[in-house]
C-alpha cells in the first residue's frame, strides 16, 4: 500500500515550535484544572479499590517509553490483582491482538472494580500527572512498554518521535478493536496532520468515548 512507505518528518516536527510551546501551555494547564475537578472522582475511585483489595496499593506504576525511547513512570489507577505482570507470563498464548501489544478482553487478572474503571477509561485518569510534569501530553501515540519496543520496525518505532499521550486517533477508532498494525497508522497519520485544532477535535471526541466506550477493556 502506497500509504505504508509514507514517513515521519522528524525534523520538521523537532522544528514546530509555535505549536509545540502552544501544545505544552494548553498541556499544563488543562491537566491540573481536570486534578483539581477530578480530585474528588479520584478518592471515590481510591476507596472502592481499597474495598475490594485492601492490602494492594491504589496506583499502579509502570514503565513506559516516550519520546525517543526515553523512558519514564507512567500512573494509573490499579485494575488488576497485585502480581498481574507475573501472571502475564502465563496468558500470552492467549493474545487476542496481532503484533507487539498484549491485550485480553477477558483477562483474570483484572479485578471487579479494575473492570468498570478500565471500561470508561477511568484507570488512565492519573495520568494526567504525567502531563503536568511533561513526561507526556493530552494527545499523542499512546506510550509503549520497552518489551514491546524490541518488538518494533524501524518503520512502528516513528511513533516514538513525538511526546506519547493520554489519547489519540487509536482510542477514538475502536481502541482495543484495533490491531497493532492499523494502531501504527493511525499513530503516524496523527503526527503527520496534527495541529492545534486537531487536537481539540480529539479531545472532544475522546469525551463521547468516555461517555460511550467503544472497545476499552
Amino acid at each position: 500500500m502506497e500509504y505504508w512507505e509514507d514517513r515521519v518528518d522528524s525534523k520538521y516536527q523537532q522544528h514546530r515550535y509555535v505549536y509545540r510551546s502552544i501544545k505544552r501551555i494548553f498541556d499544563f494547564i488543562a491537566s491540573l484544572i481536570g486534578l483539581i475537578l477530578l480530585s474528588p472522582l479520584f478518592l471515590f475511585v481510591a476507596f472502592a479499590i481499597k474495598i475490594e483489595d485492601p492490602l494492594g496499593p491504589v496506583f499502579y506504576t509502570q514503565t513506559r517509553l516516550g519520546k525517543r525511547q526515553e523512558p519514564f513512570e507512567m500512573y494509573k489507577f490499579r485494575s488488576m490483582v497485585v502480581d498481574a505482570e507475573k501472571l502475564k507470563k502465563k496468558l500470552l498464548d492467549q493474545n487476542e491482538i496481532k503484533g507487539a501489544m498484549f491485550k485480553m478482553k477477558n483477562d483474570p487478572r483484572v479485578t471487579k472494580v479494575g473492570r468498570f474503571i478500565r471500561k470508561y477509561s477511568i484507570d488512565e485518569l492519573p495520568q494526567l500527572m504525567n502531563v503536568l510534569t511533561g513526561e507526556m501530553s493530552l494527545v499523542g501515540p499512546r506510550p509503549p512498554l520497552p518489551s514491546e519496543v524490541k518488538e518494533y520496525s524501524s518503520y512502528d518505532k516513528q511513533r516514538l518521535t513525538v511526546k506519547p499521550g493520554c489519547t489519540g486517533l487509536w482510542q477514538i477508532s475502536g481502541r482495543n478493536d484495533v490491531g497493532f498494525e492499523e494502531m501504527v497508522r493511525l499513530d503516524l497519520d496523527y503526527i503527520n496532520h496534527r495541529n492545534a485544532s486537531y487536537d481539540v477535535l480529539i479531545l472532544f471526541r475522546t469525551v463521547g468515548v468516555l461517555l460511550f466506550p467503544n472497545g476499552a477493556y
